[in-house]
């Protein structure tokens, strides 16, 4: 089966490349070969490679910028997606769009169940929402939402590889403590879009329209530094460590609100696509490992 992976080189585009099944063959592509905001550019990449699935890694993340280039955030996530979800109907087959906890306020002192109310509060989050709305109501049964938070990997840009730098050049740190959610590594994410498409494509299960992933348990912004910092000095990627301050959110002020709280209930996820889970302490040291690796290999 020809699967379709759009924003390929991305966090997520990449490990959705590392832990391909067998009997799939790779369709990748990332902005400079296929501009998902252009429909005839949607269409015509289709006609050309005849995919058989998709599953959409692509997205507009610059949460902040986007709240003074909206325009580009929604002609990525809204637009983009949505000419992609009607190739698809075009083609009858099935896509994995990738979303986010930015859907919800962060209001709730509870995890969000798959159907609470949305309420994004930044032009990120709004564009995402309407992307996932844009799926449903033209593929139906035949796409499946999945709803993510915190990601992070060895590859690209993230909150680890920062933190690392900054432990690194800085005396010490203040990092944000009354802002609650997941780490999730983009492995286990990948893991998930691809046993999901798995059970698009098997006829006698159902699978709700919505889904939430992340990796087990719950933790801040200032909590998940520090253990950054416990796990690197551990690996040997860093030599020492630095003062750690929690500090509120209101005190690092950004142009885009962020939910206080956006932890996700996974419970209905784990029970449909019958896959194991690890706590995010778990998945972060396996990250950091594999950090330690690239960096005693390159040195």
């Amino acid at each position: 089966m020809k699967v379709l992976i759009t924003g390929a080189n991305g966090q997520l585009g990449y490990e959705l490349q590392r832990c391909v099944p067998d009997k799939i063959e790779l369709i990748c592509a990332d902005r400079k070969q296929l501009d998902i905001t252009s429909q005839d550019s949607v269409t015509a990449f289709f006609d050309l490679y005849k995919p058989e699935a998709v599953i959409n890694a692509a997205a507009y993340t610059a949460v902040d910028k986007a709240e003074t280039d909206s325009k580009a955030a929604y002609a990525v996530n809204t637009n983009g997606t949505a000419f992609l979800a009607e190739a698809c109907s075009k083609l009858e087959i099935p896509m994995v769009q990738v979303s986010t906890d930015f859907v919800f306020d962060g209001t709730q002192s509870t995890p969000y169940q798959m159907d609470d109310t949305t309420n994004p509060i930044s032009i990120y989050g709004k564009s995402k929402l309407e992307g996932e709305k844009r799926v449903l109501e033209i593929l139906g049964n035949k796409a499946v939402v999945i709803r993510t938070a915190w990601v992070y990997s060895s590859h690209g840009n993230n909150f680890v590889k920062t933190m690392l730098r900054l432990m690194q050049e800085k005396d010490q740190l203040g990092v944000v403590a009354d802002q609650i959610g997941t780490p999730t590594s983009a492995k286990t994410l990948a893991q998930c879009c691809w046993r999901a498409l798995d059970k698009l494509q098997t006829t006698n299960v159902e699978l709700p329209a919505i889904m939430n992933w992340t990796d087990a348990g719950t933790t801040s912004w200032y909590d998940f530094a520090v253990a950054i910092q416990e796990e690197a000095i551990s690996l040997g990627i860093l030599e020492n460590s630095i003062p750690i301050n929690p500090i509120p959110a209101s005190a690092y002020p950004t142009p885009a609100k962020r939910p206080a709280y956006s932890v996700l209930d996974k419970q209905a996820t784990y029970k449909a696509l019958e896959m194991p889970v690890q706590h995010w302490r778990v998945t972060l040291r396996s990250v950091l490992d594999e950090l330690s690796r690239k960096i005693e290999k390159n040195s």
